[in-house]
């Protein structure tokens, strides 16, 4: 997934994620030009998933 990818249609994707993991804030998702790592990060500490099991879920949305 790149960040074009991303981005495209991240506010729908946000959505989604929200939803299947209630305790995700807009402030966990918010998606900044070139902070795409930063905010993978946060998830992955937040959802306990690693890097691989957050792109297949968001891919999977």
């Amino acid at each position: 997934m790149n960040t074009t990818e991303l981005k495209g249609n991240w506010e729908e994707q946000k959505g989604k994620l929200k939803q299947k993991f209630a305790a995700l804030t807009d402030n966990d998702l918010l998606f900044v030009e070139g902070k795409k790592e930063e905010m993978m990060g946060k998830l992955q500490i937040k959802l306990g998933k690693t890097k691989e099991e957050l792109h297949k879920i968001i891919q999977a949305l």
